[in-house]
């Protein structure tokens, strides 16, 4: 049986090498720690459905190859990332930095208040997350499909539109959200 949802989001998890975004992706999905994790060569694919604010999302989540090492230097990349995600995606993206490895707290280079105000000035969300224990991976990317909600909701985010990273899920539950008068049902009803 196929899985139905309303709606679907697709993430992009970009960062340097080794800062955890294979184990994010799998600790969201699996619930687990990616114990033999290795450099991600091109991209990494997973999904899960979720609840969020009454509706059925499908997180459709890419994990791509990232090209630093764990250190100062991947905070320093922070604005090229971030320069890249808002030139190549959608204007209305919605971004989220987490610090992850909040385990290693010995080996910490960057403080939290760094990084948050780093995402306050950046208007960004920001937590910090663990993928080895899992603390607050799940509410990452919960919070972001919140937020994405919140904007297809308010007109900001249109699932019809092409390259907005997010659509209407499956076909049976869309003709359900047609409404009444629209421009589809007046073609069906005149054979145009």
């Amino acid at each position: 049986m196929s899985e139905t949802y309303d709606f679907l989001f697709k993430f992009l998890v970009i960062g340097s090498a080794g800062t955890g975004k294979s184990c994010l992706l799998h600790q969201f999905i699996e619930n687990k720690f990616k114990q033999d994790s290795n450099h991600t060569i091109g991209v990494e694919f997973g999904s899960r459905v979720v609840n969020v604010g009454g509706k059925t999302v499908k997180l459709q989540i890419w994990d791509t190859a990232g090209q630093e090492r764990f250190s100062r230097e991947t905070y320093n990349a922070l604005t090229n990332w971030l320069t890249d995600a808002r030139t190549l995606a959608s204007p209305n993206i919605v971004i989220i930095l987490c610090g992850n490895k909040k385990d290693l707290d010995a080996d910490r280079e960057v403080t939290f208040l760094e990084a948050s105000r780093f995402a306050q000035e950046n208007e960004l969300m920001f937590l910090e997350t663990s993928a080895l224990t899992g603390e607050n991976v799940e509410e990452a990317f919960l919070k972001c499909a919140r937020t994405i909600l919140n904007k297809i909701e308010s007109g900001e985010l249109d699932p019809e539109r092409m390259g907005s990273g997010i659509q209407y899920g499956d076909a049976s539950l869309r003709q359900l959200r047609q409404p009444r008068g629209s421009a589809a049902q007046a073609k069906q009803q005149c054979n145009c």
